[in-house]
């Protein structure tokens, strides 16, 4: 649980500002340059490139080797840590503070540390860095990486001084700046941990502005700074009891740290101390956080995922998602594979509806058997609507369906369709959007216009409602769920074209058995043939329309 912290505590922590290493945006280097103006030890892994800096001992230069800018694998890697002098940094740092009032010599942010013997940083080839304060204090500090996303890092300290000393280790993410972000109540970005027995603890960088620090104290405990599909997050012990801080700090540039600080060790004369950190920084993929979280016995480490308040549906969505795709190695055809098994799952309540729809077209009278308990159907509504917008926040969460190419023009499943039915895809050399007032109306890829076929049809199978308001709502359903999902991602819309086919091809195959008359032709020439619209009617399109635009 958080607590109050008492004086000695929070003049420590202030101590873990880093004073010093904020660059004004002016004065900032290239990163480029930033780098090559201090010594550097190479990082070198199959998913990670960059390197460790001498100058204060901070992992400061990182790039995700199997992840780019865009879809083009020629594109640049993903960067995720950057210097402090560079224009945007984002580091993590470690170390000791002394306790209040003392003088103790510890390595600062700008210590020039040296490395003990030589080579680079590889899976099983850790690098060992030391700093002699000249005071009778050594610290040495071990680093190494796994084939994933994880270092763990080992600092030590020798007292050959003949007076006790007494310091307590600290860890902290650093970022300077304000990132963009998308500012979307489905994905959480900013501050983000789980303290104990608290739970799961969220802060937007705005919420940090305002609050400026919040504070805990617990042990159990994981910390950090999460984008949409990066994070960086530090792992101490699990058994550590510390005292924890999400802060902003006023600057040019701001700065959001994640921080925290371990009880303090008395080093005797002749003595030493050691403590043991991790630090995650790299894509969120669910098997690599799943596999720590289980590994080390963490304290759901898998939350860095925004799976959301509805993680019991929205995770198994992804998993069985996620199965398919290692039968079939496309998540496009996974996503079909899904949605056929959701039709399978509710073909028992879906076909005694269907049949319902069928006898109410032929000449006999239902029977009371023949109803659909309208309870049930409503759960099967709620049910598929939860599964939809599960697979909705899969595609937008999950870094392994960023860049997921699916046939033909869809490179990136997490993306709307980037085909126009109104320039004949691109056959037309204008762009629609410039169209005044109509503009935004005028964009309807190849699936959403799918989409909005079949579910039309399936409309069209069902008995026109004798409601004139209720007629114009079904008569204008495809249109507006069309637009309002021309902008939701393609695996999305995907989804919903291949359900709304198999309910269509469903149905049909009842109204066949059944022998019902479907005047579906007719029902065609009566939409569009007397466009006549009340005043109802009328009000009724105008805010379906504007919520098309709304949703886009």
């Amino acid at each position: 649980m958080s607590s109050r912290l008492d004086l000695a505590t929070i003049t420590l922590l202030s101590l873990v500002s880093l004073p010093g290493t904020s660059v004004s945006a002016a004065e900032a280097m290239t990163r480029d340059a930033a780098i090559a103006a201090s010594h550097h030890i190479v990082i070198d892994s199959p998913t990670l490139r960059g390197s460790v800096a001498l100058k204060g001992g901070r992992i400061d230069d990182l790039a995700l080797a199997r992840y780019h800018e865009t879809v083009d694998p020629l594109s640049p890697a993903i960067v995720l840590l950057s210097p402090p002098d560079s224009p945007q940094p984002y580091y993590a740092e470690f170390g000791w503070v002394g306790a209040a009032g003392s003088n103790v010599k510890v390595p600062e942010p700008d210590t020039e540390w040296r490395q003990e013997g030589s080579g680079e940083l590889r899976i099983g080839e850790p690098v060992t860095l030391v700093y002699d304060n000249t005071a009778g204090l050594i610290f040495r500090r071990t680093i190494s990486v796994d084939d994933k996303y994880l270092f763990t890092i080992n600092d030590e300290v020798k007292n050959a001084g003949a007076a006790p000393v007494t310091l307590s280790p600290y860890a902290l993410v650093s970022r300077h700046g304000t990132p963009q972000t998308l500012g979307l109540y489905i994905l959480h970005e900013g501050l983000i941990g789980v303290f104990g027995d608290e739970g799961l603890q969220k802060e937007t960088y705005s919420e940090i502005e305002r609050r400026k620090a919040i504070s805990y104290s617990a042990s159990n405990v994981w910390l950090g700074i999460t984008d949409r599909y990066w994070a960086t997050a530090l792992v101490p012990n699990t058994d550590a009891h510390l005292h924890a801080t999400f802060e902003e700090i006023d600057g040019t540039p701001k700065r959001y740290q994640a921080k925290y600080l371990l009880d303090a060790q008395i080093i005797p004369p002749g003595g030493s101390v050691s403590t043991d950190t991790r630090l995650f920084a790299g894509a969120k993929e669910v098997a690599t956080l799943d596999g720590y979280n289980a590994s080390l016995h963490l304290n759901k480490l898998d939350l860095l995922i925004d799976w959301g308040s509805y993680f019991f549906i929205v995770k198994p969505v992804f998993l069985v998602i996620d199965f398919f795709f290692r039968l079939v190695h496309s998540y496009g055809v996974a996503i079909l594979l899904f949605t056929v098994l959701v039709q399978l799952f509710f073909f028992p309540l879906a076909n005694k509806t269907y049949a319902a729809v069928a006898k109410s077209r032929t000449a006999r009278p239902l029977g009371m058997n023949e109803h659909v308990n309208p309870n049930l159907r409503g759960l099967y509504i709620l049910i598929l609507s939860l599964v939809q917008l599960s697979l909705l926040k899969v595609l937008f969460v999950t870094v392994e369906m960023r860049h997921a190419p699916f046939l033909g023009w869809i490179d990136d499943l997490s993306e709307p369709d980037p085909t126009n039915i109104f320039d004949l895809f691109r056959l037309i050399p204008f762009d629609p959007a410039t169209v005044p007032v109509l503009g935004s109306f005028l964009h309807l890829g190849i699936w959403p216009a799918i989409m909005c076929v079949a579910i039309w049809v399936l409309i069209k199978l069902n008995r026109a409602p004798i409601d004139p308001t209720q007629k114009v709502i079904f008569n204008w359903m495809p249109i507006v769920v069309g637009y309002s999902l021309a902008g939701a991602p393609a695996g999305l819309v995907i989804y919903r074209a291949c359900h709304s086919s198999l309910s269509l091809l469903h149905q049909s195959l009842m109204i066949h058995r059944y022998r019902a008359k479907v005047q579906l032709l007719d029902g065609l020439k009566r939409t569009f043939a007397k466009p006549t619209l009340s005043s109802h009617s009328l009000t009724l399109y105008v805010f379906c329309s504007s919520a098309a635009v709304a949703l886009q």
